[in-house]
């Protein structure tokens, strides 16, 4: 089953303090490849960790 929006990002934010396991990591990519929001979110939480290591 693919996960929601609500599901998702907090996949993407778990994925930023712990490894994903192999089908946490495959559902969340399942909804990126269909959801541009996520994408974007996804894309947010990089930003702010890239910019919290400088």
């Amino acid at each position: 089953m693919i996960p929601d929006c609500k599901q998702t990002s907090q996949l993407l934010s778990q994925a930023q303090d712990r490894p994903l396991g192999f089908v946490e990591r495959l559902r969340m990519r399942l909804h990126l490849a269909i959801c541009d929001r996520c994408r974007r979110i996804g894309k947010q939480f990089d930003f702010l960790r890239a910019a919290l290591r400088h």
